[in-house]
């Protein structure tokens, strides 16, 4: 069975997790410090706090911002349900708006509409999913016209870049992920980047139960901070990051021309300057169509995905929590149609042309 994911880890992580042990300092310390100043300069922010995982990451990132009970946050219904948890953890109230069917993306136009439509609305939380950057010309043109705050779920999009600026780079503070799936990881892990001063002091004391001094508890905070073991295999992993991203964009290059005259799926849509690092190759096929070709696929030895098959607010803790009446048309069909290939950088050559040969022999 060809995977959808496969995580990569070299000699490079064994030497340096193999340091951290050595050196006794299994929780944070140095190598914690070293990989929040080399990921935070990657990505084009002058600060990173390494935490646990992407959750905790996205939760700090909205109380860094000033997210309080009874807030309003815009956000997309289509994305893991960690993006508007998230929202909730601070007691406020997410507020779903549509995505644009052609990239899976919040819709800027949808972004507008619920900021005329309501009162109060404090800051948008963003999603740039499967590896794709939002609009960010157009959302960071709505920030300046209605003074929102700006908050980037970067989870899957390692750096990808809109017009040459790498996403998490964008608004007051983002977040990013390094689950074993992702394009790289630290097993579990995350990192919230910001290049405000007092937002990444106050960030800080958030991840480490709102300690301001060794024995001096200022806030309410919690203990979301990574290990030194983690972080090592982070600092292996970022040195190969861009080289793995080529190889998603060739593998996915090669799936594009492969499948483009296919008559049941469409190949995903990538505005000009975009830099898509592929976390995931979605395509996109009717929903009568989809489980008869996940179990084509299945019995003929590839793995296939579907990221998400329901949009947020149909989730049984929204609809409890009032979300009933929400309705965002385009998230809906997608969720019906949306499945994604492996696309990861641990596939051969061989792999790919076999994937391009099954995908391609579908219905003859």
């Amino acid at each position: 069975m060809i995977n959808m994911a496969c995580p990569i880890v070299g000699e490079k992580e064994d030497r340096l997790i193999k340091e951290v042990l050595d050196s006794g300092v299994l929780a944070s310390g140095k190598y914690v410090k070293q990989f929040e100043r080399s990921f935070a300069r990657y990505s084009g922010t002058k600060f990173g706090i390494a935490t646990v995982n992407g959750t905790a990451s996205l939760h700090v990132a909205l109380l860094m911002c000033g997210i309080k009970p009874g807030d309003k946050v815009i956000t997309t219904p289509f994305s893991f349900i960690a993006t508007s948890n998230s929202i909730l953890f601070c007691s406020a109230r997410p507020v779903f708006v549509d995505i644009d069917p052609r990239t899976f993306n919040i819709s800027p136009i949808e972004i507008e509409k619920a900021l005329k439509k309501e009162k109060n609305i404090k800051a948008v939380l963003i999603v740039h999913l499967y590896g794709l950057p939002c609009d960010m010309e157009a959302i960071v043109a709505l920030k300046k016209k209605y003074g929102f705050v700006l908050i980037e779920d970067s989870c899957q999009a390692h750096g990808a870049e809109f017009k040459n600026k790498k996403v998490g780079s964008f608004g007051e503070a983002s977040a990013f992920s390094f689950y074993a799936t992702k394009n790289m990881m630290t097993g579990e892990g995350g990192i919230v980047l910001t290049s405000n001063e007092e937002a990444d002091k106050y960030g800080r004391q958030l991840i480490n139960h709102g300690r301001y001094s060794h024995s001096l508890h200022t806030t309410l905070g919690y203990n979301y901070r990574l290990t030194n073991i983690a972080a090592a295999i982070g600092i292996a992993q970022l040195e190969q990051l861009e080289s793995w991203i080529e190889k998603r964009i060739v593998n996915a290059k090669k799936y594009n021309e492969a499948f483009k005259n296919l008559d049941f799926l469409k190949t995903p849509y990538v505005p000009k300057n975009c830099r898509h690092v592929f976390h995931q190759y979605t395509v996109r096929l009717s929903s009568a169509e989809r489980n008869k070709f996940i179990e084509y696929l299945t019995d003929n030895g590839v793995d296939s995905g579907v990221y998400y098959d329901s949009v947020l607010y149909r989730q049984p803790l929204y609809e409890r929590s009032g979300y009933g009446s929400v309705m965002c048309e385009a998230a809906e069909k997608a969720v019906g149609e949306v499945l994604s290939l492996p696309v990861h950088p641990s596939l051969s050559g061989n792999d790919v042309d076999r994937i391009i040969k099954i995908v391609s022999g579908y219905r003859k």
